[in-house]
Parts: structure tokens; C-alpha cells; sequence
């Protein structure tokens, strides 16, 4: 999948128009809590503001219903103003004369943040008119929101396709780029042991993605909220504990498949469980066939930490992704953080994560530093992984 990047053309002069993923989590007071995203991007931008190009930014950032304050990008411009060292203009709107005045005017080296693309029902609706409006105004696309390339939205697949239909350059930035060869390196030509560790709570979503792991891993750990369907798929009793029931067939049908191929599929020995997840009176540890009737599966146990270490430990590429219990409350994140750390302390091994939940479990157990790639799309990584098209990366132009 080699596409061309922002360094195969000339930029210099040239008003440029750069989709990022600014989707960033935000407190009640609409602080910004982690800038990861931000600070991936500047890469890309500071390349195009030596070139002498005019950098035009656009971002969707949560689900708003129409115009809300409340999803606005304007907090993003300051942070990306301080981070940038340059001061970012920004503009009220995405499109319209105020947006096509404001992009007129910017000069080489000056960037602008449009508002938030997804305050118009026509972003997710991939409308081409809606598209038009910027490429009419602007000479080059670069994508840089590897967290949107499996959506086939406005900004992400319409405007490059209408670019690329007037003539005009669609290509990769410098985070798509990395995030690209990343992937296709881990599960093109992996060194091996590859694993895999898989977590989140449905199996439902991950069955594409597990099927297509179990043509490349060599062993598969299994944690998360998913873990109970396949229990369940073993004929074990699960308690009140996460179960998708129309899912146990599949989950047996995996087990089978997984034997055929010769994966070893390795899930928890034993299990955290609680009499309510909100409001715990109750934590006890339990043999994985001993869960109560009346209790509910939280988190992965001190035997299959050690289970689980001990499996990775001789590893040469892991792939995670999908926290390993209900990591968000911190009476049940032990597993998540134990496993984190254990592969920031594998030195040889190449370690992926794979954006969403597991990149923040990373970032709670403060062993970023440690991994190898941290994918900045949870949803694209998977999607990828899976084997799937990604709208934004097959539109752009090929090398």
C-alpha cells in the first residue's frame, strides 16, 4: 500500500489542506486532559511551515448533534498555538465566506483551525458538495488523521477524491505514514513469537480481527470483557458476568479454528470478581470455573498475570489491543497495568499498540516511553489489521 507522503511534492507557496485528529479528551471545564494526538501532528505541520506552505487544519472532535459549544475546537487552537510556537488563527465555522476569505488571505507559514468539520450533518454523510467547498480553495490535501481512515467521511475520502479529480495532490502525512508502516510490518513480516493480546469487552467486535490474527500469530491472549463468552463457549458457568449469548457458537467455532492452525489461544486462569461494578462491597480473586452465580468478572487474576508474562516473555512482536478488565475504575485496572508494564520491560521485542483504551492503559501505567508504536486510531488499527479497505488511505495518490 505505498502511497505518496507530503515530502514526495513541491508545497512551497501552496495553501494545504491538512486533515488531523483533533479528538482530543477534554475535563467539564473543556481542559484538555491528554495532548497526544496534538503532538502527533506537528511532525507533518512543522515540515509544511519550513516549506513556506499555508497550512489549513480541519478536525471533527466528539459526536455533536449540529453546532454545539460544547464540541468546539477552540480550546485545541490554543494548546496547538503554545505546542506549534506559532499563533494558529481560527475561524468560527468550516465553510462558508468567512472561511473562504480567512483562507484567501493566509500567507506562507500561518496556519488556521476551522471549527469542528462534524458540526454539518454532511461530514458523515460524505457529502460531495460539502467537499467541493474546500477543494475549490485549497492546492494540496494531506491526511494526517490515521484515527478517521476507516471512514468514508467529507473530509477524509469525497474532498481527496474531488482534489485528485482537479488535478490536484492527495497524499500521506508523516503520522499516517509511520502508523502504515508500523502495522504492515507487524503483520506483513513479523519477527517471531508474534502474540497478540486482546481485550475489550465484545467479542462481537473483534471477530474479524481475530480471525485474521489467527493466520499470522503464533499465540493469542485473551482478556477483557470478551473472555466470559469463551468460558462460556468451555462450558463454564460466567455468573453475572459480561456474556454476548449469541456469540458463544463463535467463540467455539474460534477455539476449534485456533487448534486446526496450531495458534495457541491462552485465556485467564483465574478471575477479579465484585458484587457491583460501581459500588464494590465485595472483591474477591476465583478459579476461572469457580465464578458465583451472583457476582460479576472485573479483571484478569495474580496467576494469569503471571500466566500471561510468562507467555510474552520469550516474544518478539506483540500486538495489543483492548484493556483486560474494567481499567477505567481503578480497583480492577491491576490487570491492564501489570500487563503494560510487563511489556515495557521486554527489551528485544518490537510492542504495538493498538490505539482506543489500550493506549490509555499505557499511559496510566506511565510506560509509554517503552513501546515501540502507539497507534493514535484504535478502530483504523483493527480495521487494517483486519484486512479491510480504509477509505481515507486507498484515495490518496499512489507512489
Amino acid at each position: 500500500m505505498a502511497k505518496k507522503k507530503v515530502s514526495d511534492i513541491d508545497v512551497s507557496g501552496k495553501k494545504v489542506f491538512v486533515r488531523v485528529d483533533y479528538n482530543v479528551p477534554m475535563d467539564s471545564n473543556g481542559n484538555i486532559t491528554d495532548y497526544t494526538r496534538i503532538d502527533a501532528s506537528l511532525p507533518t505541520l512543522r515540515y509544511l511551515l519550513e516549506k513556506g506552505a499555508s497550512v489549513i487544519l480541519a478536525s471533527h472532535l466528539g459526536r455533536p448533534k449540529g453546532r454545539d459549544p460544547k464540541y468546539s475546537l477552540l480550546p485545541v487552537q490554543k494548546a496547538l498555538s503554545e505546542r506549534l510556537g506559532v499563533n494558529v488563527k481560527f475561524v468560527p465555522d468550516c465553510i462558508g465566506e468567512e472561511v473562504k476569505k480567512e483562507i484567501a488571505n493566509l500567507k506562507p507559514g500561518e496556519v488556521l483551525l476551522l471549527e469542528n468539520v462534524r458540526f454539518y450533518k454532511e461530514e458523515e454523510s460524505n457529502d460531495e458538495n460539502f467537499a467541493k467547498q474546500w477543494a475549490d480553495l485549497v492546492d494540496v490535501y494531506v491526511c494526517d488523521a490515521f484515527g478517521s481512515v476507516h471512514r468514508a467521511h467529507a473530509s477524509v475520502e469525497a474532498l481527496p477524491r474531488i482534489m485528485k479529480q482537479q488535478g490536484k495532490p492527495a497524499v500521506a502525512g508523516f503520522l499516517v505514514e509511520k502508523e502504515l508502516e508500523y502495522l504492515d510490518n507487524a503483520i506483513s513480516n513479523p519477527k517471531r513469537p508474534f502474540a497478540a493480546i486482546l481485550g475489550g469487552s465484545k467479542v462481537s467486535t473483534k471477530i474479524g480481527v481475530i480471525e485474521s490474527l489467527l493466520q499470522k500469530v503464533d499465540k493469542l491472549l485473551i482478556g477483557g470483557g470478551m473472555m466470559f463468552t469463551f468460558y462460556k463457549a468451555m462450558g463454564l458457568d460466567v455468573g453475572n458476568s459480561l456474556l454476548e449469548k449469541e456469540y458463544v457458537s463463535t467463540a467455539f467455532e474460534i477455539l476449534q479454528k485456533a487448534k486446526e492452525k496450531g495458534v495457541e489461544i491462552i485465556l485467564p486462569v483465574d478471575v477479579v470478581v465484585t458484587d457491583n461494578i460501581e459500588n464494590p462491597q465485595k472483591i474477591k480473586v476465583v478459579a476461572k470455573n469457580e465464578i458465583p452465580a451472583d457476582m460479576i468478572g472485573v479483571d484478569i487474576g495474580p496467576a494469569t498475570i503471571k500466566l500471561f508474562s510468562d507467555e510474552l516473555k520469550n516474544c518478539k512482536t506483540i500486538f495489543w489491543n483492548g484493556p483486560l478488565g474494567v481499567f477505567e475504575k481503578d480497583e480492577f485496572a491491576k490487570g491492564t497495568i501489570e500487563i503494560a508494564k510487563v511489556l515495557a520491560n521486554l527489551k528485544d521485542a518490537v510492542k504495538i499498540i493498538g490505539g482506543g483504551d489500550s493506549a490509555a492503559a499505557v499511559a496510566k501505567a506511565g510506560v509509554e516511553s517503552k513501546m515501540t508504536h502507539i497507534s493514535t486510531g484504535g478502530g483504523a488499527s483493527l480495521e487494517f489489521i483486519e484486512g479491510k479497505p480504509l477509505p481515507g488511505i486507498v484515495v490518496l495518490d499512489d507512489k
